[in-house]
Order: C-alpha cells, then sequence, then structure tokens
C-alpha cells in the first residue's frame, strides 16, 4: 500500500505543480479536498477549494510563476494519508512548505487535507 500511497501523492503533487506553472488556478484548486484548509504564511488561512483557488488565481495574476521543490521528503503517516515537506522557489519568491497532508481518495488519486506553506522572500 505505501508505494501505491506515495505514487498517487507524487502523481498529484505533479499535477500541482504542472497547474501552477501553467497559470491555472482552479487546476490547482483540484488537488484539494473540498474543505481542505491552506495557511500560507504571512498571507492568511483560506478555507474551502474557492478560497484557496482565489488565493493561487490572485497570485498567478501577480506574476508567480515556475515553481519548483527541492530537497522534497515524503513521510508515509498511515495506509490513506502522507506528509510531504519541501523548500520551493520560484520567479519571485521562495520558501518552505512545512506540511501538505496528501490524503488518498476513493478513485485512488491523493488529494490536499491540509496546506502549510511560508514564502521566506
Amino acid at each position: 500500500m505505501s508505494q501505491t500511497l506515495l505514487d498517487a501523492v507524487n502523481a498529484a503533487s505533479q499535477r500541482w505543480k504542472d497547474a501552477f506553472n501553467a497559470g491555472d488556478a482552479a487546476g490547482c484548486a483540484a488537488q484539494y479536498e473540498a474543505d481542505s484548509v491552506m495557511h500560507a504564511r504571512p498571507f492568511g488561512t483560506f478555507e474551502g477549494t474557492e478560497a484557496i483557488q482565489g488565493f493561487w488565481a490572485q497570485l498567478i495574476a501577480d506574476g508567480f510563476s515556475d515553481i519548483e521543490y527541492l530537497n522534497t521528503k515524503i513521510e508515509i503517516i498511515d495506509d490513506t494519508s502522507a506528509v510531504l515537506s519541501s523548500d520551493w522557489k520560484m520567479n519571485k519568491a521562495g520558501g518552505v512548505i512545512h506540511k501538505e497532508l496528501w490524503v488518498l481518495q476513493e478513485d485512488g488519486s491523493a488529494k490536499l487535507r491540509e496546506d502549510e506553506f511560508e514564502a521566506q522572500g
């Protein structure tokens, strides 16, 4: 089960990065569960996919792109969930992903239930 979970998390994380780099805020939001919570320091807390999509849409509109994860770690929590942490950089900022809680869905894909990251410049 752990390899299936790892594969699902890696695929979903790649879908999120591809959507962001394509300027697709709806594609970013589609990687979150409907009632997910995103803590984006210093910007605030966003609850639910509509609010999360709005955050990514504004960031994309402000010219942010080219996200890249560095030093990524994935810790399996149980049979259906894993936490991804990573450094990140993009064209106009960088920071740390403290916790992306990915949860396996009934269809075998993974979606974000919690997202906690920090922009550091």
